[in-house]
């Protein structure tokens, strides 16, 4: 009886992680070991604060509530196959939550001393373990559980040595800097790079990077005769200087030389101009390795003289995505080089659009990507989101020169279209005069969106505030950010209304953590992943950091980044949502991947059991983050 028992244990544990991963004789030794208990609806089985017990549990039957403080709030709920109890095994500490069950349930007590063998020798039940863990403290990222799975075991490295992980590997830099000030002369500066044998000058103020001087600048500024020798470094150097940390990789070393036309990136302390510089790096020392395609890809995106070029490096863009989520290329890396190569294939499609125009653009003008694109975010091929916005001009010349603007507009819109980017259903493009509008004309638009903050206004402003410049005039779009700090700060009343926006996506699971699916229409039984899990991060994140007045960053895992720097009390659940948004991210794509769309429907029942495990993982977060929101923006208030 005992060994049919056991192997009826072990038939129904390898259809769950992590048990799938152990092989069948492992499975059925352990299952001899494991202990059945059934237990009535609202019996405990352990207490918050309650010694460890020698067992983690998995739920058979039933379902098992965890809760927590003197309210008892219900934290997570567990059904079958889910694993808790986690604490004794990972963190060798009193429970920190309580365990009911939330109705007659049959539960699996696996001995610990008996399980940690094979999670011990195993790196895929380990890294499963660390990260159902993390899910019940929140943060699988969090100081106190970064890389442990108890005391007793190393980091796991889940990198085969042989995996070939070149977009991860460092770069070399020249740790001996050669460095002047602004007032040395252009002579001293060649003298001191002849002695030194260096084909750069860093020149540098309280030891901080403020410029930079090379051999080709000496050629082209003193050598024509254009500067005098006796010319002072500040007038000849090349300012700012691209900066990054020391942990940049080759494949980001090359995409910063090709994107900006350098030969020199300059290695700070913090990877910001702000700091001190340790290092330089040419493009000598940039080994060309075998297999790099982003540096191919961007070379053949600035070499393409036809849409239809542009077309074929993006399906090679696509298979790029593909391999660096095979390889597990951290997804953080994987976002910003596929932005890049997005970013490279928008601008070309720009030039070439120029060209067919019969004359020159009769004003400066900046192209600005919106929505995921403008966050970079937007990993693949979806529908377009995108504005214009051009120098003001008289009023007599306005006609003409928007006439143009649109006109070009338009000819961008279609290139985007032939490559792969579906026209926006809403038309929210900049061939749409709405869309396409002078510096004044946007500042008075944007101003109307924040004084009058109604339903629509809300919706337009969650899409454009998140815009980035892709080509042209950066002065303009600087000046359009001003604007929009200077009049939030006027009509606070704004960030109520958005944040009110950021809360009305709806809830992603129901009260007994199933995921709710779409009840009707072409999706009807598929989980909306963009509108239940992506938004609310992106909405809450928006308003947090537009709160703060800060420029410049768009991406939603970033933002929360920089607001756990601004608000240390707040740091874990931001730094959770940094992670739970690149986790979300990550599944939208490669569901996209698989079944050649957007990815941001799921079916459900096509799910493992381990991916339904990774989505709700995140969704404790979102509410958490929801919650923060309400109370700071007062939200309730709006409703009375």
């Amino acid at each position: 009886m005992k060994n049919t028992i056991s192997h009826r244990v072990a038939d129904f544990l390898k259809n769950f992680p992590p048990f799938n991963v152990l092989g069948q004789a492992d499975l059925e030794t352990l299952a001899e070991e494991i202990t059945i208990v059934y237990k009535e609806k609202d019996s405990v089985i352990f207490e918050e604060n309650d010694e460890p017990h020698p067992y983690f549990y998995v739920v058979n039957k039933g379902a098992v509530a965890l809760k927590k403080g003197s309210d008892k709030s219900i934290m997570d709920m567990c059904d079958e196959g889910d694993i808790f109890g986690l604490r004794p095994l990972m963190a060798q500490e009193n429970y920190k939550m309580s365990a009911k069950a939330h109705e007659e349930s049959i539960l699996y007590a696996i001995p610990i001393n008996i399980f940690k063998p094979y999670a011990q020798k195993n790196i895929a039940v380990g890294n499963f373990l660390i990260e159902s863990f993390a899910s019940n403290t929140r943060n699988p990222y969090s100081k106190s559980h970064r890389g442990k799975l108890y005391d007793e075991v190393p980091d796991i490295n889940p990198v085969a040595p042989d995996t070939h992980v070149l977009d991860l590997q460092s770069v070399q830099y020249s740790k001996k800097l050669v460095t002047c000030t602004a007032t040395t002369s252009a002579k001293t500066i060649a003298k001191r790079m002849t002695e030194k044998k260096v084909g750069a000058m860093l020149v540098v103020k309280d030891k901080m990077p403020i410029g930079i001087i090379t051999d080709k600048d000496l050629r082209n500024n003193i050598v024509t005769g254009k500067y005098p020798i006796t010319t002072k470094a500040k007038e000849i150097m090349v300012s700012p200087v691209i900066t990054y940390n020391k942990h940049l990789t080759i494949t980001q070393a090359q995409m910063a030389m090709m994107k900006s036309n350098i030969s020199h990136l300059c290695i700070t302390k913090d990877g910001t101009p702000n700091s001190k510089a340790i290092g330089i790096l040419s493009k000598h020392d940039v080994m060309v390795a075998l297999g790099n395609n982003p540096a191919v890809l961007i070379k053949a995106i600035n070499r393409a003289k036809k849409i239809k070029s542009i077309k074929q490096i993006r399906k090679s863009i696509t298979h790029l995505l593909q391999d660096y989520l095979d390889q597990n290329i951290p997804i953080k890396l994987t976002t910003k080089i596929i932005s890049e190569l997005n970013d490279a294939c928008v601008k070309q499609i720009i030039k070439l659009s120029l060209e067919e125009m019969p004359t020159k653009p009769p004003v400066k003008f900046a192209w600005l990507a919106l929505g995921s694109q403008g966050r970079s975010e937007q990993l693949l091929q979806t529908d377009q989101d995108n504005a214009m916005v051009f120098e003001n001009v008289p009023e007599d010349k306005l006609i003409e020169t928007t006439d143009y603007i649109l006109k070009l507009s338009k000819l961008i819109n279609k290139g985007l279209f032939d490559i792969g980017y579906d026209y926006c259903p809403a038309e929210m493009m900049a061939s749409n005069p709405n869309w396409c509008l002078s510096l004044d004309e946007w500042k008075k638009t944007i101003s109307h969106w924040i004084i009058n903050p109604g339903t629509d206004e809300v919706l337009l402003s969650s899409i454009f505030f998140d815009y980035n410049i892709t080509y042209g005039d950066v002065n303009l779009v600087n000046e359009l950010s001003e604007h929009i700090f200077e009049t939030t700060k006027k009509y606070p009343i704004f960030y109520l209304h958005l944040a009110s926006g950021a809360l009305q996506n709806p809830s992603p699971t129901g009260f007994f953590r199933q995921l709710l699916v779409e009840e009707d229409g072409e999706h009807k039984d598929s989980f909306d992943l963009k509108r239940r899990a992506l938004m609310p991060l992106t909405d809450a994140a928006r308003v947090l950091i537009l709160s703060h007045s800060v420029k410049s960053i768009n991406s939603t895992a970033e933002r929360f980044e920089k607001l756990a720097e601004l608000e240390p009390n707040n740091e874990e659940i931001f730094m959770a949502c940094s992670y739970a948004t690149r986790a979300l991210l990550k599944f939208r794509t490669k569901h996209g991947l698989l079944h050649n769309d957007s990815g941001r429907y799921i079916a459900i029942d096509k799910l493992t059991k381990e991916e339904k495990i990774k989505l709700k993982r995140t969704f404790k977060t979102i509410k958490e983050i929801q919650e923060l929101v309400s109370i700071r923006f007062k939200v309730s208030n709006l409703l009375r």
